[in-house]
């Protein structure tokens, strides 16, 4: 089974491997609140990971090696995840009475009824979701799927490092883990929240939509930070690395954030407005309560107030560490800056204390 819900008692370091960095973190609790112990990102080799994809093994490696020692941390054990697209997710209905390995052995028997790949090639795990509504006598059963391929290459990138993926999430699951970390953030007035985590990586821009803490919808598109950074390139003639860093930090000429910035800013207002159009299409739903920017693109200067000032509604920067101690080996200046792009990465530190 694939150890998707599964239950560990071990901290656990949580990484998340995008398309273009290794992200680290390692979170301990004392009675209900937080506290970062370490946390650490390293860039990836250029196409070391394509559409989250591991094409480059050694590449994933030598960044997850880099990303340990920067981190300082002791442990060695690893909560990873699986890109939502890579998992096949089914809501399924089974007799209440059978215990957790009856219903693996019922399920490993059915299963081919409803994953579309050779049973042999799949990692399966399930989790009872609680009693049907329709029949008192059975309960719900959530079922995931996922090539055995897309697990493997992660746990042999992290041996590669010297660690050991003990629970494979997937992304999707993630985030929601994390999200509840920033429900106190949003008033509610104890209505549940419809929100809309637009997360903008590198090159994909994911819409997640959550009612009350769960996903309800998710939609991918090409769209991300690295065309501000090919565009920087382009117009002051800089290395893809100069380019990264000059984004970062600055130091770039006086015409940059008129010229270059504010219309991509501009395009990304555009991409969050198409999005949303494209969900509340899909369904019951013609409004959001807020918008939450995640992602290394939600760190721009003054986004979140142009989308909030353009589509008209209250946008917020996901922080999940707003309310967590942290440990003296912590940059909290680095850390607030990375926070957006840390929320997979967090909701995989979580699973420590499941």
């Amino acid at each position: 089974m694939l150890g998707l819900f599964s239950k560990k008692t071990s901290s656990l370091l949580g990484i998340d491997i995008s398309s273009t960095s290794v992200k680290l973190l390692e979170l301990s609790r004392s009675g209900n609140r937080y506290r970062v112990e370490a946390y650490a990102v390293e860039p990836l080799p250029a196409n070391a990971v394509v559409e989250k994809n591991i094409v480059e093994l050694e590449g994933v490696g030598n960044a997850l090696t880099r990303v340990l020692v920067k981190a300082r941390s002791n442990t060695r054990t690893v909560a990873l995840a699986v890109a939502g697209s890579a998992v096949i997710t089914k809501t399924i209905e089974m007799d209440a009475g059978l215990s957790d390995d009856e219903m693996e052995n019922q399920l490993k028997v059915e299963a081919d009824q409803y994953i579309p790949y050779p049973l042999e090639e799949v990692a399966i795990d399930f989790e009872v979701q609680g009693p049907s509504v329709r029949n008192p006598e059975r309960v719900e059963v959530l079922l995931a799927a996922c090539r055995k391929e897309n697990v493997e290459v992660r746990e042999a990138a992290l041996t590669l490092a010297g660690l050991e993926a003990r629970v494979v999430d997937v992304e999707a699951y993630a985030l929601e883990r994390a999200f509840s970390l920033l429900t106190p953030q949003m008033a509610s007035g104890d209505v549940p929240l419809t929100v809309a985590v637009v997360d903008i990586g590198a090159t994909m821009t994911t819409l997640s939509v959550l009612h009350d803490g769960r996903i309800i919808y998710t939609r991918e598109q090409l769209f991300g930070g690295r065309q501000l950074t090919e565009e920087i390139q382009r117009r002051y003639g800089l290395s893809v690395e100069e380019a990264g860093l000059a984004k970062k930090q600055g130091g770039l000429p006086d015409d940059y954030v008129a010229e270059v910035l504010q219309p991509f800013k501009d395009a990304v207002v555009q991409q969050v407005s198409r999005s949303l159009q494209f969900f509340f299409a899909a369904g019951q739903y013609n409004d959001v309560d807020y918008i939450m920017l995640a992602g290394g693109t939600a760190s721009i200067a003054g986004l979140d107030h142009l989308i909030q000032q353009r589509l008209g509604t209250p946008t917020l920067v996901a922080n999940p560490f707003a309310d967590m101690a942290l440990s003296n080996k912590v940059n909290a200046g680095a850390l607030a800056s990375d926070a957006p792009a840390l929320m997979i990465a967090c909701g995989l530190a979580l699973r420590s204390f499941d």
